[in-house]
């Protein structure tokens, strides 16, 4: 495993994150979810991401069981608040510093931990005025409830105005956690080089495009029994958004003798090629089963020459989406 700072700051990440979003207290019994927290450690990660509206709080309560009993200064946990949890009440979502100040407690209570490595809002939120979410992040870190904070889904423009708020507070963000891989590029043009100004690392979700990249979908063939394009409830409509567009499946075969020549799978490949932007200190896999997270692994610490790089390029052409106003889109405009 290898490790990189996250940010500019003196914390160490493992550059394969482990997370559970679609997967613990939904998808996958509470053994099989253990099992590959177990996984996990066993292959060298250290860091962990969920978030309090993974299956509604379940998420953190069956990660804070699988990590029961390790060392905690030998873990990086990280989770998030934005999103309702809860009865969906008026005040159960948003960046509100109620909100923020209830949601953390929860968190901890249910990680089993009395502080998270970072804290991350899930988005922007904006009918809370920024200066009140930062001041109540500031707080969180100063109560010593969370070591450093960081954003998801945040535009070039919002991670300036935050960290300016920050920096004035006596905190800084570290992180960004985009949605990143081969075919998702939307940070590149904007967000990537804000960050690199101000600081931020990108903890990217996603590296395998919801399982496109993995070749298991297949050009004029039936989804695969069970796959996550067949659940409804477990990311169909984004792992589709891929699936509809023209020639992605065809072009993601073509592919394969790339994989080959550096001698991993299709899925290994993706998350190296994420790893090969300097600006990412993490890729964060999930996983159903443990054999999985040991595959996945192997992309670590892997060298993607320039060439090959190119050639990447050229195959994927205008498969690939890179337009920075996807970013925007993710942040709902009310909550």
């Amino acid at each position: 495993m290898e490790f990189r700072h996250l940010g500019r700051s003196g914390l160490k990440i493992s550059e394969i994150t482990y997370g559970n979003w679609l997967t613990h207290g939904s998808q996958v019994e509470n053994d099989a979810a253990t099992a590959c927290v177990r996984a996990a450690l066993d292959n060298g990660i250290t860091s962990f991401d969920t978030a309090d509206v993974y299956a509604n709080t379940v998420a953190e309560e069956v990660l804070g069981e699988a990590l029961k009993g390790e060392r905690r200064q030998s873990l990086e946990i990280f989770t998030k608040v934005y999103w309702p949890t809860g009865p969906k009440g008026p005040n159960d979502s948003g960046l509100s510093r109620k909100h923020i100040m209830e949601s953390i407690d929860g968190s901890l209570t249910r990680l089993r931990t009395d502080y998270v490595d970072l804290y991350q809002a899930h988005r922007y939120d904006h009918e809370t005025p920024l200066e009140e979410t930062m001041q109540a992040f500031a707080d969180v870190v100063r109560a010593g409830k969370a070591l450093y904070i960081g954003v998801s889904e945040w535009t070039a423009d919002q991670i300036r105005a935050g960290q300016a708020l920050a920096q004035g507070l006596g905190f800084r963000l570290v992180s960004n956690q985009p949605q990143y891989s081969a075919l998702w590029r939307v940070i590149e043009g904007e967000v990537v080089p804000a960050s690199e100004e101000l600081g931020l690392s990108q903890i990217v979700w996603s590296p395998v495009a919801q399982g496109v990249l993995t070749g298991k979908y297949l050009p004029g063939q039936p989804l695969p029994a069970g796959s996550r394009a067949t659940d409804e409830k477990g990311g169909a409509r984004m792992v589709k958004s891929f699936l509809d567009r023209p020639n992605v499946l065809e072009r993601v075969q073509q592919l394969r003798p790339v994989a080959d020549e550096l001698g991993l799978s299709l899925a290994q490949l993706a998350v190296a090629w994420v790893l090969q932007n300097r600006n990412v200190a993490a890729a964060i896999i999930g996983a159903s089963r443990p054999e999985q997270v040991v595959e996945n692994v192997k992309a670590a610490g892997v060298t993607i020459p320039a060439e090959l790089m190119t050639r990447i390029d050229d195959i994927l052409g205008d498969a690939v989406i890179s337009d920075p106003a996807e970013t925007a889109k993710s942040s709902p405009a009310s909550r």
